[in-house]
């Protein structure tokens, strides 16, 4: 039986002399305690060495994923044949049974063996010492985690999620103290509060201060401070070493969000999504309202209009719109954003060429927006000219043109002319009566409305009523072509008929009105007996 161990320096086979003592696996390492003891149960058969760091490399990422590499199937081509070979990972033996048809082992005795070995290494493999082993495992172990952090999008995306928020809690701890100081300060020189706005300015003062009365000699030397300004100095350092950190880190894991938005707000998106991959499955909708999700809960809840940014508000090219212009920018930065982040998370350039193309892009519409004429009312939504309906009147520069009259030949002969001034008095007289009787049909409308307590009977004989006595006054109209004395007669007889007929409509009036409180005399009459009989 034989037994596959890996090393730094390359793979060594060991044949096991005595395979009873594996039924024992208690036992087992006590065999190991000594090299004399551990040669007596295994020793070396073949060893293949790795030439370089990259064969190394290989190796060893082959062994991560369960798989024999090249050099090690010809290894074991060359001196397995017919051996059963004991392994250490159960995945890797099935892949070596498939492919080179060697059987595997992989059980506790295996893993105990292999543990007595790693003991004894350096005395079963003759020439491999302990100075030689140690630089090996090392340059070995950094050059395996820069190529598994390489292809890690998630472990890059932790120090930068981690960043921005040991950054944020460095601010809130800035600000209490120097609150503290304010207040502790403020009681041996409170004129130095409004004098100095600045947190770290006035934190400086303080400290090259110390009392009040050194102010006037600006003899700063040797002064005792009475508060302990130094904590609020170190974590302004600290903050802005941090600062140049997340920085560095944006440019290189995120450069075209950052040349977008800025380092702060592409750090605080990919904070909020999880991680740079995460937030590269979201829409540009989502982008836009990242950080603004209790107000649009709450705006989809009361039925209000939802809100147009989020965390991308905080934004250079948001600030710098004017207020009615802040949603159209976030909407098109959202837009723009959102296929900068696909493009740093699964694109394989480096740079930040795109993200600084949509910026000039973005800064470009800000300005059209921003130089947009108020008076351009005449355009549609989607910018384009209102059609005018085509007016043959109408000329370039001028008003409308009243129309051409066309030659009336008729005009010119006297044949025909008869009317005279009376006729011309009959023209004006019939229009008048005519605005009469159409005036009169909705008074009469309006008298034949009855209450809704009437019977349908009285309905129809009142509307009939009415329909008959407006029906003589279009009978009455005069004629255009009578002599002008009957005209005359008939004049005085219409007056009167008006002057009558006024005065019917007057009484019919007050006769429905009468007929309508009966009506509701009766009405109450009749439920005040439904409620008595109840």
């Amino acid at each position: 039986m034989l037994v596959l161990f890996e090393t730094p320096a390359g793979f060594a086979l060991f044949k096991v002399l005595d395979e009873g003592k594996l039924n024992k696996v208690e036992d087992l390492s006590k065999e190991f305690l000594a090299p004399d003891s551990a040669r007596k149960v295994v020793s070396l058969k073949a060893f293949s060495k790795f030439e370089n760091t990259a064969e190394a490399l290989e190796a060893a990422t082959k062994l991560l994923e369960s798989a024999p590499s090249k050099g090690l199937r010809k290894f074991l081509r060359a001196h397995c044949d017919g051996e059963t070979l004991g392994v250490a990972d159960s995945k890797l033996g099935n892949a070596i049974k498939e492919k080179l048809k060697i059987d595997c082992v992989h059980n506790t005795a295996v893993m105990e063996l292999l543990r007595g070995v790693r003991t004894q290494l350096t005395e079963l493999i003759s020439g491999l010492g302990a100075q030689d082993l140690a630089p090996m495992s090392l340059g070995l172990s950094h050059s395996l985690s820069r190529y598994k952090l390489k292809f890690s999008a998630d472990k890059v995306d932790t120090m930068i999620v981690q960043a921005i928020g040991l950054l944020d809690d460095l601010d809130k701890e800035l600000n209490t103290y120097a609150m503290r100081i304010r207040e502790w300060y403020g009681w041996h020189f409170p004129e130095l509060t409004k004098i100095i706005q600045d947190n770290i300015i006035y934190a400086k003062a303080v400290k090259l201060m110390g009392d009040r009365a050194n102010a006037a000699k600006l003899d700063f030397s040797g002064v005792q401070v009475m508060i302990k300004y130094y904590q609020v100095l170190n974590l302004a350092e600290y903050r802005a070493q941090l600062y140049d950190y997340l920085k560095n880190r944006m440019n290189t894991v995120a450069p075209n969000l950052t040349a977008l938005v800025g380092e702060l707000v592409g750090a605080r998106l990919i904070a909020h999504g999880g991680s740079l991959l995460n937030l590269s499955k979201q829409p540009g909708s989502t982008v836009q309202i990242l950080g603004a999700e209790k107000a649009l809960f709450r705006a989809l809840k009361t039925k209000h209009s939802t809100p147009k940014y989020g965390l991308i508000y905080h934004a250079s090219l948001v600030g710098q719109a004017a207020p009615k212009h802040k949603g159209k920018i976030s909407r098109s930065l959202a837009a723009k954003a959102a296929l900068a982040i696909r493009c740093d998370a699964l694109g394989d350039d480096q740079d930040n060429s795109m993200g600084l193309e949509n910026r000039a892009k973005l800064e470009a519409r800000l300005r059209a927006l921003e130089g947009k004429e108020l008076g351009r009312s005449a355009s549609s939504a989607k910018g384009k000219p209102k059609i005018e309906v085509y007016d043959k009147d109408r000329k370039k520069g001028a008003g409308l043109i009243t129309p051409a009259k066309a030659y009336n030949p008729a005009a010119d002969s006297l044949l025909g002319q008869t009317t005279d001034a009376t006729a011309l008095e009959e023209q004006d007289t019939v229009p008048k009566k005519k605005k009469k009787v159409e005036a009169e049909p909705p008074q009469a409308e309006e008298a034949a409305e009855a209450p809704a307590t009437e019977d349908k009977k009285e309905k129809k004989k009142k509307k009939k009523a009415d329909t008959e006595a407006v029906l003589p006054t279009n009978e009455n109209e005069p004629e255009s072509g009578e002599p002008t004395q009957k005209e005359k007669k008939k004049k005085k007889k219409h007056r009167t008929e008006d002057d009558g007929e006024n005065v019917e409509v007057v009484e019919k009036k007050k006769k429905r009105k009468h007929a309508e409180e009966e009506s509701e005399v009766k009405t109450k009459k009749e439920k005040k007996k439904k409620e008595s009989e109840d």
